[in-house]
C-alpha cells in the first residue's frame, strides 16, 4: 500500500534541473543526509560555459553514490 507520493523540488543549476525527492519533512525516519534526486538527461558540449555551477556545499562525514543511467559523468 502506498501512503505518501512524494513530489519532486525541481531547481535549475544553470542549464539543467535537479529534482528532490528527499529529504521530505513528512518522511523524517529516513534521516536529515539522505538526498534522493533525479538529473538530466542533459548533454552538454566540450567547455561548456560556467552558467552550469553546484555552489559550493560540504561533504563532510558523508559518502556520495550517483547511478548513472547512460553517458558518464565527472565530480570534482
Amino acid at each position: 500500500m502506498i501512503d505518501l507520493v512524494i513530489d519532486q523540488r525541481r531547481r535549475d543549476l544553470g542549464g539543467f534541473e535537479v529534482g528532490r525527492v528527499l529529504p521530505f519533512a513528512r518522511r523524517r525516519m529516513v534521516g536529515p543526509f539522505i538526498f534522493f534526486d533525479h538529473m538530466g538527461p542533459k548533454t552538454f558540449e566540450p567547455g561548456f560555459g560556467r552558467e552550469v555551477d553546484v555552489r559550493p556545499h560540504p561533504h563532510i562525514g558523508l559518502s556520495t553514490l550517483t547511478y548513472l543511467f547512460e553517458g558518464e559523468i565527472t565530480h570534482r
